[in-house]
Parts: structure tokens; sequence; C-alpha cells
């Protein structure tokens, strides 16, 4: 789908989405968040507030945790972006932050959860061994409104533990 700006133009790019080239042409003024939802169809990033401070648009981009509502698509020209749908290291199994997240009851309505399970896999990936304080400080830019953050906390506490059993090799 080839989206326009008002005066017709829009810019070709290239991004990498869940390992996945794309080639979009998009208007200058959109952002990846809607990008990603309309021109991908990859719904499971959630638009929030639209603003930055919810953290529930939350997506890789080049393995750097961003909020996608605060990016335009042709500053993603030539990156690579793993949503949600793309967290999964084998596309029959889920992550190992979502199996948990179901398991321990970690999310209720669910609308915060994509942005956080992906922030939380960012701060996995930087640091494998998180204390809960580093867990709380790292998940500061994600607004749950639902759980009071004890299940979310403890869901990464059990998947770090999980993935150091499993050693490098292993998720």
């Amino acid at each position: 789908m080839t989206t326009t700006n008002a005066a017709g133009a829009s810019i070709p790019i290239t991004v990498t989405i869940n390992g996945e080239a794309r080639d979009l042409a998009v208007a200058p003024s959109r952002t990846l968040l809607d990008v990603l939802r309309n021109e991908a169809g990859l719904t499971g990033t959630k638009k929030g507030c639209d603003v930055g401070d919810c953290g529930a648009c939350t997506v890789l981009l080049d393995d750097v945790p961003v909020n996608s509502c605060l990016v335009l698509a042709v500053e993603a020209d030539g990156c690579s972006v793993t949503t949600i749908e793309g967290i999964a290291p084998d596309p029959d199994r889920l992550h190992p932050l979502q199996e948990n997240f179901m398991a321990l009851g970690a999310s209720q309505c669910g609308f915060c959860t994509p942005g956080i399970i992906v922030m939380a896999k960012a701060l996995l990936d930087k640091n494998p061994n998180p204390t809960e304080e580093e867990i709380r400080f790292g998940l500061a830019g994600n607004i749950c409104r639902c759980t009071g953050y004890t299940k979310i906390v403890e869901a990464i506490q059990v998947t770090a533990r999980q993935m150091a059993a499993a050693g490098p090799d292993g998720a």
C-alpha cells in the first residue's frame, strides 16, 4: 500500500521487519507505529497515548527499544525493526517472556503487554541477570494500569533464571 502526504509525495523506504525486508512508500510525516500497524499489518504493537508516555508502542529499532509513535517511518529506512510478533526466536514457539507472562498472570487486560515484553527482552539482552530494582527501572517508561507490576517483575525474573540455566545456546 502506498501512502502519500498532502502534496501527494511519498518516500520509498526499505525496512527489515521481524527478519523480512519490506519495501514501503510512506509519507514523511507517518510514524513507524502507524506504518507497522496499517501498512505492515502488525497490530500487536499498540497505539496508546501517541505521545511517547505509555510505552505500549515499544519496538526494537536495530535492537534498541523505542516508542514507535515518536519515530518517523522514514527514520527507520535501512534499519531492522522487531515487534512483539517477531520477538520469539522460533516462529513455532513463544519467547520465554511470553510464556512466563501467561503462566504467572503478568497481564490482565493485555494492552500494555506487547510493549512491556519487548522492553523486557531488550533489558534481558543487555543484562541477563537484572535485580528487581533494575527491572523496575527498565520498565519505567511502560505504563500498566491493571497489574501493579509485581507479577510482571516476577515473570521477568523467572525468565532470566530460565535463560541463564539454558545457557547461551538455549532459550
